[in-house]
């Protein structure tokens, strides 16, 4: 049987040629051997992966930012901080990035595909509506969530489980009402961000939901916060569309995070969130690639996860709007 389930890949995102930095283009070759070996890349929809325009960016990201990487990306490039660095074909692939984000939410409104994968790189979760950081540049997820809206999905939900805390994606929403944006991570931990108590401002008031858990924190206080928290969060929000920020990076064998988390939790947190888009967006849902810096990990973390989309199937009911 056909799956309604697109992987959203291309050789564009090797050219933000890294080098040895942890952020590098093996990750995303990993995943595309893994996925081979699998068997997984066939009997699928297709969805092109093509670069975001400067409206699609704009809903989310200062135009000063913008040209401030434009202009870094065309003199050469350089280092925005001591993380990230841009290269003159940098910014090109961060907008293939977002754009193939944006082709999968079209794909979805066009009943082509009910879930996406976009295995793009660099991540993008801590890029802030004003500064690129934390090996960001532009925000694909935020990017996405506002392009759902402005095709009318009204409620969003995100959902990011990196080990570090996706500060990016919480200073564009943080404000908002129609995004849901709830992260669990490592605390303390690179940005810094990410308290109990920043759950949003003004109409945004209790739409960011930040679960902060400790170094060495494992498959049990993942699920179960998971659980607890962020599901009656998402059941009581009721969104129309659902984005995960997918990171790996707090598997037991990063080299980056601090946590304990195995495969098998992984697989089960894409499980509750595929019950979810179920439950409140008739199936849709889409992954994007965040951190994960062990390779192998990374790359069986996201196999799994396809798997898992693959057999999301039907949803049982509608909420209305």
């Amino acid at each position: 049987m056909r799956s309604r389930t697109a992987i959203l890949r291309s050789t564009a995102f090797l050219k933000h040629d890294t080098g040895d930095h942890p952020e590098r283009a093996s990750r995303v070759i990993a995943i595309d051997c893994e996925l081979e070996r699998r068997h997984l890349l066939g009997n699928r929809p297709s969805v092109a992966c093509s670069p975001a325009v400067d409206a699609g960016i704009l809903r989310v990201h200062a135009p000063e930012m913008l040209a401030r990487l434009e202009s870094l990306a065309a003199t050469g490039g350089g280092w925005l901080d001591a993380d990230t660095v841009v290269l003159p074909e940098s910014v090109d692939v961060a907008r293939m990035a977002a754009g193939a984000a944006i082709n999968a939410l079209n794909a979805m409104l066009d009943r082509r595909i009910d879930r996406a994968f976009v295995i793009g790189r660099p991540p993008g979760h801590h890029a802030t509506r004003r500064h690129s950081m934390g090996f960001c540049l532009l925000n694909t997820a935020a990017i996405a969530a506002a392009h759902a809206i402005q095709r009318g999905f009204e409620r969003v939900a995100i959902l990011d489980w990196d080990v570090h805390h996706g500060n990016g994606t919480q200073d564009i929403f943080y404000g908002r009402r129609d995004v849901l944006y709830c992260s669990l991570h490592q605390s303390p931990l690179y940005p810094g961000s990410g308290e109990n108590d920043e759950t949003g401002a003004g109409e945004g008031k209790g739409y960011t939901i930040n679960i902060p858990l400790p170094a060495g924190a494992g498959d049990r206080r993942f699920l179960d916060s998971l659980r607890s928290t962020v599901v009656p969060a998402i059941d009581r929000f009721a969104p129309r569309m659902l984005i995960i920020s997918a990171g790996y990076d707090a598997h037991v064998e990063d080299p980056i995070g601090g946590m304990r988390v195995t495969e098998p939790s992984f697989r089960e947190m894409m499980e509750v969130a595929v019950d979810l888009a179920a439950r409140h967006c008739q199936g849709k849902l889409i992954a994007i690639l965040e951190g994960g810096y062990k390779a192998s990990a990374l790359a069986r973390c996201v196999a799994d996860a396809i798997e898992v989309l693959d057999l999301g199937g039907e949803p049982r009911h509608d909420h209305g709007s």
